[in-house]
């Protein structure tokens, strides 16, 4: 049977691999960022090279450790060839020193806009859910927009993790939660509960090694 990991038990592995000298966070980040990029040509072989050349994706980045996820990915699909826009919600002088040190990484080679409203995602290849990751144990507000454009666009959306807003924990009071629409979720190490009832909905996860 497949080990599962709750998202306390996943986060004091990743604690114990940076204090141990294994890693640190800003090489998970990276590994965790070049996984969704091999992730992506999994599961989505038009995006395979060459047919990935002039792509557009739009990347989705949360004021935590999953939105540096986001920049990483943005960075390493931009080396691919892919046109990237990239939409930050919150404060870059507010992100975590990993998220924020990607972020400026990224800012040496791409734009960074405020998550809009209601986004127009039309004319995206693919979109990447980067805004909230394991950490999440409360129902988002003001995303309902973001979701219902998204929701509308019909693109295909990558969730880094899980799609934003739902509890990787998979509490039966999360079940409510407003959430993101979710083609295929990311994960990294071990499954958590969550993703279980993910493929029970039809709904892709690919679980990938970052070294820990």
């Amino acid at each position: 049977m497949t080990e599962i990991l709750t998202s306390d038990e996943m986060r004091s592995l990743e604690r114990a691999a940076i204090a141990s000298g294994r890693a640190s966070g800003l090489e998970l980040m990276e590994r965790a960022g070049a996984a969704v990029v091999e992730a992506i040509a999994e599961a989505w072989p038009a995006f395979r090279p060459p047919a990935e050349a002039g792509r557009h994706a739009m990347i989705l980045c949360g004021p935590g450790n999953n939105g540096g996820d986001g920049f990483v990915v943005a960075r390493l699909l931009r080396r691919r060839g892919w046109k990237v826009t990239l939409y930050l919600y919150g404060e870059a002088d507010r992100l975590p020193p990993d998220a924020r040190a990607n972020h400026d990484r990224w800012r040496r080679i791409g734009t960074i806009a405020p998550l809009p409203a209601a986004p127009d995602f039309s004319t995206a290849d693919l979109v990447v859910d980067a805004l909230f990751g394991l950490g999440l144990t409360r129902p988002l507000t003001g995303f309902g927009p973001i979701f219902a454009a998204l929701a509308a666009a019909g693109r295909p959306v990558l969730a880094i993790d899980l799609p934003s807003g739902r509890d990787a924990d998979a509490r039966a009071d999360s079940a409510g939660w407003p959430s993101a629409p979710c083609s295929l979720a990311v994960t990294f190490h071990r499954e958590k509960p969550l993703h279980a009832q993910l493929r029970a909905e039809g709904i892709g996860v690919i679980v990938k090694p970052i070294g820990l």
